[in-house]
């Protein structure tokens, strides 16, 4: 039996105001996308579980619960792109959004076009997620499907150890290439949702891995710090 599901990917707009509601269902269906909604934010995790999207466009200013809590509960189980839609334009909420594990951030009013092309690049990222399994870190050649780092600056190369929360949390990194990625998304999958505000855990672990692996770890130029929202590992 075929499958009803579009091949180009199934998208959950989480938003309570009709007009816009509707015109992102016309605007999205019309460009082959699958469409779900929702106008409130427990109904959408509900939907999320029982059918996993592809992309979440989420509005922040819900009737039942703030969208930076949607974020936040998604991310316990999902990676799923999340680009947020909202009338607050204040870097305090964008900033609070990205940290809960939002990937874009969208100011209302918009253009729909910009909407669909940010739409597309998340697609894009996610779909390229955890095809390359190579990245160099400086002088270091990570392999993460044989599980190996070699540190080559010239002399002998050097098998590098890594542990065990070191390897997990370069690995979140790495499949983000290039990307922001939340303090609180790396706590939560690293030591579960209760650790979301033990942002010390990563700076220790975020130092130990730029001494075994960066040329220079007091400047870094692949293992990045954002401050006040998080890590990104820049190629």
């Amino acid at each position: 039996m075929r499958s009803t599901r579009s091949e180009i990917g199934r998208v959950l707009i989480v938003e309570d105001e009709p007009a816009l509601l509707r015109a992102l269902q016309i605007n999205l269906r019309a460009r082959g996308y699958e469409v779900t909604t929702s106008t409130a934010g427990r109904e959408a995790l509900v939907e999320a579980a029982r059918r996993p999207p592809d992309a979440v466009l989420l509005d922040l200013g819900l009737p039942d619960v703030d969208g930076t809590e949607v974020i936040r509960q998604l991310r316990i189980t999902s990676l799923v792109p999340v680009i947020v839609l909202s009338g607050r334009a204040g870097s305090g909420d964008k900033i609070g959004a990205l940290d809960a594990g939002a990937d874009d951030y969208v100011t209302k009013p918009f253009s729909m076009e910009e909407l669909i092309a940010r739409l597309r690049a998340a697609l894009r990222r996610d779909a390229s997620r955890g095809t390359e399994t190579v990245f160099s870190v400086g002088s270091s050649l990570v392999d993460l499907t044989a599980h190996t780092v070699v540190r080559d600056d010239g002399g002998e190369p050097e098998l590098v150890h890594l542990t065990r929360t070191e390897w997990r949390m370069l690995e979140v990194l790495l499949r983000s290439a290039g990307q922001l990625v939340p303090a609180t998304r790396l706590l939560t999958e690293l030591w579960g949702p209760s650790a979301e505000n033990s942002t010390h855990y990563l700076r220790f672990h975020m130092a130990r891995l730029r001494r075994k692996l960066e040329d220079d770890p007091p400047r870094p130029r692949h293992l990045l710090t954002e401050p006040g929202m998080g890590y990104r590992y820049q190629p």
